[in-house]
């Protein structure tokens, strides 16, 4: 069973310290840069999907955007689930093409989170962390959450500090072939381990990049296209939701991920061995290993040696977030689990360059909103 609908076209900006940049515009030269790829024009375009903006927060973003770019949709919507708003907005694009409620449908994202944002600005923007009652009020932020999570994986499942270093370092080494990452400086795991530490035991290189970028996809409801790319086929999708504050949590070991991917391989008829390339969230090293083992990539605590083996690496087990992830190609809010999704398009249309992934037919993607709170998968495939 597939869900009849296809990515036709794909673009990011560049990312990184971006200081003329606004949120808007990010969002229209990604916008418009997807829609040239798809061969489309603006007025093709009949649904408009957005997610949200801490430097420009707006109630109604996609209507925003569409008054600031001069589309006129007949389906205009904003998704606010954090790091997951962008696979399950690509989720909620597939269901409107495949209804034929619409014919192509722009999921865009951006902000320029690095220059927009003054250090109070930032502080502002994450004051509503943490549940009001049980943990705002006793100074939680969101390294800490996560790092209740690594210590009770390093007591379970015997994770060490060079494991999760090992994540870091492969991923610097991914966005190092990559002309638009915002890190490309080759790290080790030394500098990993001397890095500041964050919140126990999570250090600075442990902790994704706040930087200024947009990333755009148009899903239609045919394969076939104008603009001369191979079209992607949304193949399965699934989330999976347990709760939104850690404090809530069920457990520190199994999240929603867990469903998402069952529901979205379930979907596509396929298995984790099926995958030739994986895009996952990064928000911290810490992340992208729990999901690795929730999602059935690894058996439990196998995830930390194959990093440190090379497993994630261009000719690996599992090539692994091949731009650089959020650690070291990029983050801008939603825009940050956009960029895993046109990294996917780019692996499965042999677009990649030097970081090409020989052969990939199978992506998966997966996007990981608040405290491992909210998860969509993602089954891609060359139509």
């Amino acid at each position: 069973m597939t869900m009849n609908a296809y990515i036709t076209g794909a673009s990011d900006t560049q990312i990184g310290e971006l200081p003329q940049s606004s949120c808007m515009g990010l969002h229209a030269e990604a916008a418009f840069g997807a829609i040239r790829d798809a061969g489309l024009e603006p007025g093709d375009i009949d649904g408009v999907l957005c997610a949200y903006s801490f430097t420009e927060p707006h109630l109604m973003l996609g209507s925003v955007f569409c008054e600031y770019t001069g589309i006129h949709p007949n389906f205009c919507a904003a998704i606010q689930a954090g790091g997951a708003s962008a696979c399950i907005m690509i989720m909620q694009a597939a269901a409107l093409v495949a209804s034929g409620q619409c014919n192509h449908v722009l999921v865009v994202t951006g902000d320029n989170r690095l220059t927009g944002l003054s250090r109070d600005g930032a502080v502002a923007a994450l004051s509503e962390v943490g549940h009001p009652q049980f943990e705002r009020p006793f100074g939680i932020s969101v390294p800490a959450s996560y790092a209740l999570v690594a210590q009770r994986y390093m007591h379970d499942f015997g994770v060490t500090p060079e494991h999760l270093a090992a994540i870091a370092v492969e991923h610097r080494r991914h966005a190092g072939r990559h002309p638009k990452a915002h890190k490309r400086e080759p790290i080790s795991i030394d500098d990993v381990l001397r890095s500041k530490e964050i919140c126990a035991p999570l250090r600075l290189l442990d902790c994704c990049l706040i930087s200024d970028g947009g990333a755009a996809l148009v899903i239609s409801r045919r394969a076939s296209q104008a603009g001369g790319q191979r079209a992607v086929e949304i193949l399965g999708a699934g989330q999976g939701h347990t709760h939104e504050h850690i404090v809530a949590a069920p457990s520190l070991t199994d999240f929603g991920c867990k469903a998402s991917s069952a529901r979205a391989f379930a979907t596509a008829g396929l298995k984790p061995a099926d995958i030739d390339v994986a895009l996952i969230y990064d928000s911290f090293t810490i992340t992208l290993l729990v999901e690795l083992e929730s999602i059935g990539f690894f058996e439990r605590g196998e995830a930390g040696p194959a990093a440190l083996r090379g497993e994630l690496g261009l000719g690996g087990a599992l090539p692994c977030n091949t731009h650089g992830g959020l650690l070291s190609y990029g983050h801008s809010g939603a825009a940050g689990g956009m960029f895993h999704a046109v990294e996917a398009v780019h692996q499965l249309r042999g677009q990649a360059s030097n970081r090409q992934v020989d052969g990939a037919r199978l992506a998966f993607v997966h996007g990981d909103g608040g405290i491992l709170s909210a998860h969509c998968s993602l089954v891609l495939g060359i139509a």
